[in-house]
């Protein structure tokens, strides 16, 4: 699947600023290009083209990213690749308690392009646990609060984040299995419910958490994997089909061009 994502660049409008520490820009711009190389890796010899530098001074980038594990080498290709000090850093930048403050934008935005009520949303075990939300003006509100957990299997949160992370069927029973009461979802419907979702980009749930209550979830993804998910909810006679269609394409004009760099709303 193509991503549509946020992001930006370094440098000014008449071009990029020179760097006042040329060694410590020439190793960021190696970790980059290792990034962008992904799973595969990148050889010594390919970095050096992408980066118009000799290769041995692009090894002695490497050395000293290998040093501090922001760069790691395959010792049976000799290709290289990214490190697990590289991906704690990710894993720090989309940490959850940084998730509401980077995103309280987009949600804000989404909200006033729906007029309807926006709920973020993580995984935890077998539940989703609502890290913010933004509701319209209305006389009439969908109840909902901020820290309050409810089932992964039978949300629109949940089961956007299930369905684009390739749920396994073995993982899909344990989190069916764990919806009290017992018995009130079974995992043909969920599965129906996931593969549907990956072929529109987004999952719905309708009635089945609260009576007269519909969603719609679309997950944030880092690469390929679900960090968070997004949702907007409304009465279920509003909630149509075409409505959800609607919705859906408002999402996907108004959320990406706020979300921060790595972040990206999966697309068909």
């Amino acid at each position: 699947m193509e991503q549509t994502s946020g992001g930006g660049a370094a440098g000014t409008a008449s071009g990029p600023v020179a760097s006042p520490v040329e060694s410590v820009d020439r190793a960021l711009r190696t970790l980059e290009a290792v990034a962008a190389a992904g799973p595969a890796g990148v050889s010594l010899a390919d970095l050096s083209a992408a980066l118009g530098v000799h290769k041995t001074t692009v090894h002695r980038s490497l050395a000293a990213l290998r040093h501090r594990d922001y760069v790691a080498q395959d010792p049976a290709t000799g290709r290289y690749g990214l490190g697990p000090a590289a991906v704690g850093l990710a894993d720090r930048y989309f940490a959850e308690d940084d998730l509401p403050a980077r995103l309280h934008g987009a949600l804000v935005a989404l909200c006033a392009a729906t007029d309807e009520l926006v709920h973020l949303g993580v995984l935890s075990g077998a539940q989703v646990v609502y890290l913010d939300k933004v509701e319209p003006e209305r006389p009439v509100r969908v109840w909902s609060a901020v820290g309050r957990r409810n089932w992964a299997a039978t949300t629109a949160l949940g089961r956007a984040m299930l369905a684009f992370g390739d749920t396994p069927a073995a993982a899909l029973d344990g989190y069916v299995g764990a919806v009290q009461p017992a018995g009130r979802i079974d995992v043909a419907h969920v599965a129906e419910e996931l593969a549907a979702a990956r072929r529109r980009g987004y999952a719905v749930e309708v009635e089945e958490n609260e009576p007269g209550i519909a969603c719609l979830g679309v997950p944030l993804l880092r690469g390929s994997r679900p960090v968070a998910a997004l949702s907007v909810t409304a009465p279920a006679d509003r909630m149509t089909a075409e409505r959800r269609a609607e919705v859906h394409a408002r999402v996907c004009a108004v959320v990406p061009p706020l979300l921060p760099p790595g972040l990206a709303l999966p697309t068909a």
